[in-house]
């Protein structure tokens, strides 16, 4: 589905690189043009388990949205581009104790994370939808007694809690990544799913029989950007480059690739 680059491939041009710079120069020694300075590498995390803004390939290479994205951005700013996987709940402690310079992960703006770090302009816009089996019954309008599936750390995450933890007899399950919350909604040890509608669009792809989307879309203005390290300049670099690949048509042929939208 995805243009996806070797995890390493990266790595190999930024020590062939070095190791380049490092060697004798067959040029007269008052020469100083002989490096190229401008060189450098940008260290950017994914997730690697939410399909499909970011995912793992089978050879343990990452691939999706958010990388396709990462690297469009490197290549604009002239910059290798080495894309790492972080477990979620890590991945801003991660780029706060400096094992990457930004997160690209289909990471929401939230006032909370602004605390944290600081934010590009957005490159993506979410909207939540539920999922649930054909045969349930389940209606948006009336949520009662059931139990509710969702990803932590998320927007939609937190709608569950704010909207539904505790009411009505309802029981809200957080997982670790949508792939488990979808498995147990698929072995019926939850009711619905509140997830983004690309990532439940991408689990239907796989799943068409018996499963659904119900109701309406929610605009809840989930904006997606890129997190950096605050008062970071990088954050502007990064910017313009989204302005950029967003002028020259970039930005939306990776979303028709990705997303068919």
């Amino acid at each position: 589905m995805s243009n996806s680059r070797s995890l390493w491939s990266s790595m190999a041009v930024a020590a062939a690189l070095t190791l380049s710079a490092c060697s004798p120069s067959t040029t007269d020694s008052n020469d100083t043009a002989a490096v190229d300075t401008t060189d450098r590498t940008i260290r950017i995390a994914t997730e690697g388990a939410y399909p499909p803004f970011n995912y793992t390939n089978a050879d343990g290479s990452l691939g999706g949205f958010d990388v396709d994205v990462a690297n469009a951005l490197c290549d604009q700013m002239q910059a290798q581009c080495e894309i790492v996987a972080q477990d979620w709940d890590g991945i801003i402690p991660g780029l706060l104790a400096q094992k990457y310079d930004a997160v690209v992960a289909g990471m929401s703006i939230t006032p909370e994370r602004q605390e944290k770090v600081d934010f590009t302009e957005p490159y993506f816009s979410n909207t939540m939808v539920w999922l649930t089996a054909n045969d349930s019954g389940f209606n948006p309008a009336t949520v009662r007694d059931l139990t509710l599936g969702g990803q932590r750390s998320t927007t939609p995450g937190a709608y569950l809690q704010e909207n539904y933890e505790g009411k009505d007899g309802n029981t809200v399950q957080l997982y670790d990544n949508y792939d488990n919350a979808y498995l147990d909604l698929k072995s019926g040890r939850s009711d619905a799913v509140l997830a983004e509608k690309v990532s439940a669009k991408s689990w239907l792809a796989d799943n068409p029989e018996g499963f659904g989307i119900v109701g309406d879309e929610i605009d809840n203005n989930d904006n997606i950007a890129i997190a950096v390290r605050k008062d970071d300049p990088l954050r502007d670099e990064l910017s313009k480059a989204l302005s950029e690949i967003r002028s020259n048509g970039e930005l939306a042929r990776l979303e028709q690739m990705n997303f068919g939208q």
